[in-house]
C-alpha cells in the first residue's frame, strides 16, 4: 500500500537568493545581528524563519528520505513554498521557474522511486507559463501545477490566465492551488497572525476558487481539476450556502452566470488533501459533504510534521479501504498510478 503525499515544500538556494534581492515584496530577510529570519509579505506581515524549517525545506536528500520513512510515507509531491513565484517581476519570475523546475527534477532523477514534483510558473506571462508547464509534464515528468491563491493584483479567474488553465486541461494534469499572505489591507492589521496561516491563507484560496467558479471556468474547462489542501479551507463547512445565490438570488440578474450549482463543482473537479487540518469533526464534514473519494493525504511538510498527519489518519474510524483512498487510490482518478 503506497502512501503519496500531494504536499510537501522544498526551496532552492537560488529561489532564496531571488527572493533576499527582491525590492519589493514578498522579500526574503536576514538580519545576522539580531539572528532574525523572515520573509516580508507586506510592510506589516512578517512570517519568522527559523533554523530548523529552512534547513528542512533546503534538504532534497536523504534527510528528508528518512523523515518520509519514519513517517510511513513512500512518495512526496514536491512544491515550490510559499511565497512562490506569482508576484515576482514576470521576466525575473520566467527565468525562476525555468531554472527552479529544471532543479526540482534533478532532485526527482536521483530518488525517482519516493519524490515526484508540481510546476512552479510565472503565470503574468501567461503564454510562456502555459509552455512551460508542458515542457515540465511531457519532458520533465511532472503530474501538475502548484500555484497560489493570488497573485498580489490578481485571481487566477481572470482572463488573461486561461492559455494557462486550458494547457493544464489538454494536458490532463491537476493545479494545487496553495495559500498565501491575505492580499486584504485589512486582514493585515494583526500581522501574520491574522494575515497567515489561521485564517488568511484559508480566506484567500475560498475566495479565488469561488471567483473561478463564477467565472464560469469549469464550464470551460469542464475537465479541469484544482487540489485544495486543508481539508478545503473549510469549503466543505459551506457547501450548501454557496449555493444560495444560485438557487435563490433576490434578483434573477444576480445569478451567477454558470450552468450549475457552485457545489455541483467541488463534488466534480475538486479534489482536497488532509495537510495542516488534523480536526475530527472537520474530516467529517469534508468526508460528508465531498465524499471519501475527493480525499487525498497531504502533509504539508515540513511546515507540519508528518507524524501529526499519519498518526490523524490512523486514529480516525476508517476502513482499510477508506484508508486506501486517501493514501494512493484516490490519486488514479487524476492520472497518478505509482
Amino acid at each position: 500500500m503506497k502512501k503519496i503525499d500531494f504536499e510537501a515544500h522544498f526551496y532552492t538556494k537560488a529561489y532564496l537568493k531571488t527572493l533576499s534581492e527582491n525590492k519589493g515584496y514578498p522579500r526574503f530577510v536576514e538580519d545576522e545581528k539580531n539572528k532574525t529570519r523572515r520573509i516580508w509579505y507586506a510592510e506589516e506581515v512578517g512570517q519568522p524563519f527559523g533554523d530548523p524549517l529552512l534547513e528542512s525545506l533546503l534538504d532534497h536528500g536523504e534527510g528528508r528520505l528518512r523523515r518520509m520513512d519514519a513517517s510511513g510515507v513512500d512518495i512526496q509531491i514536491l512544491s515550490l513554498a510559499v511565497p512562490g513565484i506569482e508576484q515576482l517581476d514576470p521576466a525575473v519570475g520566467t527565468v525562476l521557474a525555468r531554472d527552479t523546475n529544471n532543479a526540482l527534477s534533478e532532485i526527482i532523477h536521483r530518488y525517482p522511486d519516493r519524490l515526484m514534483g508540481f510546476a512552479a510558473l510565472a503565470p503574468k506571462r501567461p503564454k510562456e507559463a502555459a509552455d512551460e508547464l508542458e515542457r515540465c509534464v511531457k519532458d520533465l515528468g511532472f503530474i501538475g501545477w502548484n500555484t497560489h491563491a493570488h497573485y498580489g493584483d490578481s485571481y487566477l479567474d481572470k482572463k488573461q490566465y486561461r492559455p494557462i488553465l486550458e494547457r493544464a486541461e489538454k494536458l490532463n494534469v491537476p493545479i494545487y492551488l496553495h495559500p498565501t499572505v491575505s492580499a486584504y489591507s485589512q486582514a493585515k492589521t494583526y500581522g501574520f497572525p491574522l494575515a497567515g496561516p489561521p485564517f488568511g491563507f484559508g480566506f484567500e484560496v475560498l475566495l479565488c476558487l469561488m471567483r473561478m467558479i463564477y467565472s464560469g471556468i469549469f464550464d470551460e474547462f469542464p475537465r479541469l481539476v484544482v487540489i485544495l489542501g486543508h481539508l478545503g479551507e473549510g469549503l466543505p463547512f459551506l457547501i450548501e450556502r454557496i449555493d444560495w445565490a444560485y438557487l435563490r438570488p433576490f434578483d434573477p440578474s444576480l445569478r451567477p452566470k454558470i450552468s450549475k450549482r457552485p457545489s455541483d463543482y467541488l463534488r466534480s473537479n475538486i479534489f482536497v488533501t488532509s495537510s495542516g487540518n488534523y480536526y475530527e469533526p472537520a474530516f467529517r464534514c469534508t468526508c460528508e459533504a465531498l465524499g471519501i473519494d475527493r480525499i487525498l493525504l497531504g502533509t504539508d511538510y515540513p511546515y507540519e510534521e508528518m507524524d501529526d498527519c499519519m498518526h490523524f489518519l490512523q486514529r480516525l474510524n476508517l476502513s482499510d479501504k477508506e484508508r486506501d483512498k486517501i493514501y494512493y487510490l484516490n490519486a488514479k482518478q487524476i492520472g497518478i498510478n505509482s
